[in-house]
Parts: C-alpha cells; structure tokens; sequence
C-alpha cells in the first residue's frame, strides 16, 4: 500500500500499523510525535494503529534552541 509519510511517498504491506513504520524508518529511541491523518498518535497506540492506503503521516521531531 502506498502513504505519505512527510510528504513523502512510502510502500508498507497491508496491514502495517504505525509501529511497523516508525520501526521500518529506523525511528526507534529517538524522541519524536506522530499525526496519522491529522490526528496525534499516542506512543502507547502505535501497535494498534492501523495503516490505509492514502494515508498522510507527519512524523515530527521537537527542534531545541532559541
């Protein structure tokens, strides 16, 4: 199935949740959020959250500074 992910497009197998993304990008340990369409995902979620063909995933990293 076909999503973008960042504005970019990505390739999952059907039935890809968010955790088998983040995993796939190598996000793994790293301090981050994710919108799935839109809408946060709650770390505790990413297992059960379920990926579509079409989805928009923004994938975003807090920028520290001043």
């Amino acid at each position: 199935m076909q999503l973008l992910v960042n504005g970019e497009s990505i390739s999952l197998p059907e039935g890809a949740t968010v955790a088998a993304l983040i995993q796939q990008l190598g996000y793994s340990g790293e301090t981050f959020a994710v919108a799935l369409n839109g809408d946060f995902v709650p770390r505790a979620s990413y297992e059960q959250a379920a990926l579509n063909t079409g989805d928009s995933l923004d994938i975003v990293a807090p920028v520290v500074g001043g």
